[in-house]
Formats: C-alpha cells, structure tokens, sequence
C-alpha cells in the first residue's frame, strides 16, 4: 500500500513538472512571437522611410542633414541586434522621423501632396500597430518572467535553462518627452 502511494505522489509531482514545463515553453514562445510582431512593424517602418524620404526631398533639397540622418537612424535600427539596442535605435530612428515630419510645416505644397498625406497616414498607423505590439512583447515578457520566477516554476525553469527576457523599453525617457526641433 505504502509503495502505491509513493509511487502516486511520483506521478503527480511528475505530472505536475511538466505542466509547469509546457507552460514555461507557452509563455516563452509567446513572448518569441511578441518580439516578431514588434519586428514586422520595424520592417513596415523601415519600407516606408525611403518612400517618404524622396517624397520630401522634392520640396526641401536643402535639408540634407535631415535626410542623411533619417537614413543613419533606419540603417541602425535595421541592424541592431538584441532588445535593449533596438529599443534605443528605435527611439533615436523616431526622433528623427519627428524631425523629418516637422518639415513639412514649412512647405505647404508639400503638406498638400497626395503621396506626402499617404505616407504619412502610413506611417501614423504603422507607429500605432507599433505600440500596440510593444505592449503585448512587454505583457508577454512580465508573464514569463513572473512564471520563471515564482515557486515551484522556478524550479522546473532553472533544471531546463529558462531564463528572464528583456523589456523593450527606452533607455533616456526625459529625451523621449522632447519634441524634435527643426529650424530653418
């Protein structure tokens, strides 16, 4: 009888670690497609800049700084690597892109343009879906940080190599609340 109910607590204690294994594996794999959503929208970002770009161009050839500059900032984000560093490459990359819009205030023919109003309504919604996949990458992160961390899951998570993610978050968030500046 005694070796009956050890060898059930066995099973139960087995059936519950993989439980809380499987459910490690969820939240991690749903904390991998929050940052992949985070990634298609830096994609969708990054597509419409030259577009918009060259839209600009045609009306402020002279601002020349800016645009090499927007080109600069797209390029790093486009190439960072780990979380920390695109979240601050996305910052610097928006800050730009603040700079590049504020243009447009002094040329309204270029405010008037179809392709100029187009791929800024582009860009608006794809800041919006940004935002939005921000948001679930960091709600995904927090559960799969609280569920490694907590008793017993930790234990199952140390034995398997489960390890904390990073938040995407920005580094300077008194720069962040500055408006871009842009003088003429």
């Amino acid at each position: 009888m005694t070796t009956w109910i050890v060898l059930a607590v066995i099973v139960a204690a087995a059936l519950y670690a993989v439980s809380l294994y499987n459910n490690l594996v969820a939240k991690r794999n749903l904390a991998h497609e929050g940052w992949s959503g985070i990634d298609v929208q830096l994609k969708r970002r990054a597509d419409l800049i030259p577009n918009l770009v060259e839209t600009v161009k045609g009306y402020a050839a002279h601002e020349k700084g800016i645009f090499e500059d927007v080109a600069a900032k797209r390029a790093a984000s486009m190439n960072a690597g780990d979380v920390k560093s695109q979240a601050a490459a996305d910052q610097a990359l928006s800050g730009a892109l603040g700079r590049l819009i504020a243009i447009s205030e002094a040329y309204p023919d270029l405010k008037a343009d179809a392709n100029f109003r187009e791929l800024q309504a582009q860009l608006a919604s794809v800041e919006d879906e940004m935002q939005m996949a921000r948001r679930y990458y960091n709600g995904t992160v927090r559960d799969l940080n609280t569920a490694i961390q907590t008793f017993p899951a930790v234990l199952v998570a140390n034995l398997f190599g489960f390890h904390a993610e990073a938040f995407y978050e920005i580094e300077d968030r008194a720069a962040a609340q500055i408006p871009p500046k842009v003088s003429f």
